[in-house]
């Protein structure tokens, strides 16, 4: 369960403060897929970062399965992360000098699995990359590089996925191949994943979707039946 609790956010800008978020409360249950919409500056990817532990709101509370984010120190923050967030990004964020299924083991090797290496042979293998698993990013395709970041967030077996607009530096067709990607593996492993999102006919396809303007929820809406 991920709940956000009367959550602001305000930066300085310039002279003036800045409300990204403000007064945000909302509850998202174990397993469902919800996407999160609204235009460029609504606080779309604020929102998923203050979730994922990466930014610390200016007001409220952020929990995950009852633990209070904001009270965490960064170490207690780094275990969450790795134990139970998957965060996809936009620009893949793969790291340059490790090939594609090295991006995939570390995460594992740096937990001490017993098993990194044959779940990350099987990860790969889930993203159909087996045959360019011993190539750098700078030699695979964004589509490619985009499918080694998924697996590589399903490493430690998250119960959390975010993925922020993970298709929007991709076509169409690679774009909804990661998103039916994605959302197989949700299916798959019962994860929560929560997907910031431009594109109304992906958002369309989720169970749930909630609309931010100006930094409130102005929609919370479940898919029909």
């Amino acid at each position: 369960m991920i709940e956000l609790k009367n959550v602001s956010k305000v930066v300085r800008s310039g002279a003036e403060d800045l409300t990204i978020l403000d007064d945000v409360s909302l509850a998202i249950p174990d397993g469902e897929f919800v996407a999160i919409t609204g235009a460029s500056g609504s606080g779309k990817s604020t929102l998923l970062g203050l979730v994922a532990g990466l930014d610390a709101p200016s007001a409220g509370a952020i929990l995950i399965d009852g633990a209070d984010v904001t009270r965490m120190s960064e170490d207690e923050l780094a275990v969450l992360r790795s134990e139970k967030i998957g965060f996809v990004f936009q620009s893949f964020h793969l790291i340059p000098s490790l090939t594609a299924y090295e991006n995939i083991l570390i995460p594992m090797e740096i937990r001490g699995l017993g098993d990194a290496r044959e779940r990350a042979d099987h990860l790969i293998a889930q993203v159909d990359l087996t045959n360019r698993g011993h190539h750098y990013p700078t030699e695979l395709s964004g589509g490619e590089q985009q499918r080694v970041a998924i697996a590589r967030a399903f490493a430690n077996q998250p119960s959390i996925l975010l993925a922020d607009e993970p298709t929007g530096n991709l076509d169409s067709k690679n774009g909804g191949h990661i998103f039916e990607l994605m959302t197989d593996l949700h299916r798959q492993n019962n994860v929560t994943l929560v997907l910031v999102t431009h594109d109304q006919t992906l958002a369309d396809r989720a169970q749930r979707q909630i609309r931010l303007r100006d930094g409130r929820v102005v929609r919370d809406e479940a898919a029909a039946a």
